[in-house]
Formats: structure tokens, C-alpha cells, sequence
């Protein structure tokens, strides 16, 4: 399967081909779905590039939300669609590398109903505690998560989330077992942990970067392989001792399978423009969010990697949501 995604992938990788030749209905909007609420950081990231793209394009990008059962029923949305030449789906690490083992059942194939037209960012993802609480470094935060069960709970924006699945990985790298609560978002998991009711969690900077600023939440460590540009004071975990440790929520733009090569290629060709630009990666960056302009063929591969790395996760955890 993927390496018939593959080969459809290579094949759009002709000569520029204009818009019109894109488009099935040049009048007609194109429609963005985002599988989660709006205002949150997939919907954010989203409208900022449908912004830039409909400019660069010279035709209309409307997002709509979709949210619930993990981007599922937009992706579903996506996958039955029948304007596939006017239709672009943000596909996240749940969508393209969680949900197939989360799920018992899906009514939509990740690697058979869409196909990638590039990566779009990378969440990085900090380790933050209350202010109050003792630690103060990585292995501080170790000794008092082992001293005291209770101190072992974690919370995330939900059951099967990157940050439940991250944190999941690195209870089994550090050794200890860990608690999991689940909240309805990020930010009633943060304002626990702010308020000293949960004793910790992972976050995404986009969610978590105001909190941290504001000396809300303490940063423990970053779970990337290099510190943080717009935290650079925040070490990482890896540095700290947790060597290799590396993990980040992250977004593909796809289309239906459908959709023409002339497609796939065109609006690569946007995309990567539009986070290529200086206005986006400042916007961006802001958030704390990383770009990732890739080729669609790249994305594939992405892909290809995190679902066998958080499907052995999951497995392992013996994680399932129904």
C-alpha cells in the first residue's frame, strides 16, 4: 500500500501545471477541514495558511471545523467527499499515525483515502510542573515522581492525544509508572496543573508558550533534541540525561485520493511558499510552532515512521478508545 502511495506521490512531480488545471470549479471556494474546535492551534495554523495560499492562489480557502473522536470525523468527512479537487484536510499524528491502533474499526484508510501534499509544523512539546512544586530540573523531577505515587499523574488534552501517547513513551524510558487523566483539551489540563491539582504534563508550545512565559507552569525540559528558539533558557530532556528522547505533535496537508497529480503538485508548490514566507514564520514562531515545508513524497515517509514508532507505543500500553 504505501509504496503504491509512494509511486502516485512521484508522478505528480511533473511540470507546473496552472490552476485552472487544479481546480474543478475555479468559482467555487476550496474548503479546508480541520478536525478540532476553532480557535485552537490546528485551527490557527490552518487559517493563517489558507490566508497566505488563497492570495498566492488567486482562489478562495474556506476552513471549516470538524471536531470530535480525534479528528475522525473529519477525516471521514474527507474521505467521502466527492469535490476532491477542492478539498485539503490538516491530517495530524492522529489521523496518519495513531488512530489505526487506537481504533478497533475506521471508516476511512489513512494511506488509501488521502494523499499528502506536504508536512505543515511540528509541536514542540515541554514537560512543565506547578511552580510550587519542588523540581526544579530533570532529575529532581525524577526523584519526586518516584518518592511519591500521587505526584505520578500526568494529564493530557486527551485519551490517545500526542501528549498522552508521548508521555506514555517516556513513562517507559524513565521507569516509573505513571497515572494517566484525561481532560477535554489542553487548557483545563493546564490550569490544573497551574493550580496544583495536577502535578504534571506535557505540552505543545502553541497551547502551553503563554502559561510558561507568564511563570504560570514550570518548565521542566523540552522534549526535542535541540532547545527551543523562542525558549532557549528551557533545556532539553535529552541534554538533562534523557538521551535521544525526542517527540512533537505534528500536521500533514492531504487531499482526498482522488484528487489530479496537477493537484497534489500545485498546491505543494503553495504550501511551501507560504511557510517559506517571512510573515508566516514569524506568525509561527510566535506560537512556538516549527515549519516543515517537505515535498509530498517526504510527508509519506513522515508518516511512514511515526505510525510504526507510536503504533508499537500504543501496543505496548495496551491503549485502546473503543
Amino acid at each position: 500500500m504505501m509504496s503504491r502511495l509512494l509511486a502516485r506521490l512521484l508522478c505528480a512531480l511533473v511540470a507546473p501545471m496552472p490552476l485552472a488545471a487544479m481546480a474543478t470549479d475555479p468559482g467555487k471556494p476550496i474548503e479546508w477541514v480541520v478536525g478540532y474546535a476553532a480557535g485552537g492551534g490546528s485551527d490557527v495554523v490552518a487559517r493563517m495558511l489558507a490566508e497566505a495560499m488563497s492570495k498566492s492562489l488567486s482562489h478562495t480557502i474556506l476552513v471549516t471545523n470538524k471536531p470530535g473522536a480525534g479528528s475522525n470525523i473529519a477525516a471521514d468527512y474527507v474521505a467521502k467527499v466527492r469535490d476532491v479537487d477542492n478539498t485539503l484536510f490538516t491530517a495530524d499524528s492522529a489521523v496518519l499515525g495513531a488512530n489505526p491502533f487506537l481504533f478497533s474499526k475506521l471508516n476511512y484508510t489513512a494511506e488509501k483515502d488521502f494523499t499528502p501534499v506536504g508536512m505543515v509544523a511540528r509541536f514542540p512539546l515541554v514537560l512543565v510542573v506547578n511552580p510550587k512544586a519542588p523540581p526544579k530540573n530533570f532529575k529532581e523531577f525524577l526523584a519526586w515522581i518516584k518518592s511519591d505515587p500521587r505526584m505520578a499523574t500526568y494529564g493530557s488534552p486527551g485519551t490517545g492525544s500526542p501528549h498522552h501517547l508521548v508521555t506514555e513513551s517516556f513513562g517507559a524510558r524513565i521507569g516509573v509508572p505513571l497515572t494517566h487523566a484525561s481532560y477535554r483539551g489542553a487548557a483545563p489540563a493546564m490550569n490544573d496543573v497551574a493550580g496544583g491539582q495536577l502535578p504534571f504534563m506535557f505540552v505543545d508550545t502553541s497551547s502551553g508558550g503563554g502559561l510558561i512565559a507568564a511563570g504560570k507552569v514550570r518548565p521542566i525540559g523540552v522534549a526535542s533534541l535541540q532547545r527551543l528558539k523562542t525558549m532557549p533558557d528551557i533545556p532539553t530532556l535529552a541534554e538533562q540525561g534523557l538521551g535521544g528522547f525526542e517527540a512533537y505533535a505534528w500536521q500533514a496537508l492531504v487531499v482526498p485520493s482522488g484528487a489530479s497529480a496537477a493537484t497534489v503538485q500545485t498546491l505543494n508548490r503553495h504550501l511551501n511558499d507560504a511557510l517559506n514566507s517571512t510573515a508566516v514564520k514569524a506568525r509561527l514562531q510566535t506560537l512556538g510552532i516549527e515549519p516543515m515545508a517537505t515535498t509530498p513524497a517526504e510527508a509519506v515517509r513522515y508518516a511512514q515512521v511515526e505510525r510504526e514508532r507510536w503504533g508499537r507505543v500504543i501496543r505496548e500500553a495496551g491503549i485502546k478508545l473503543d
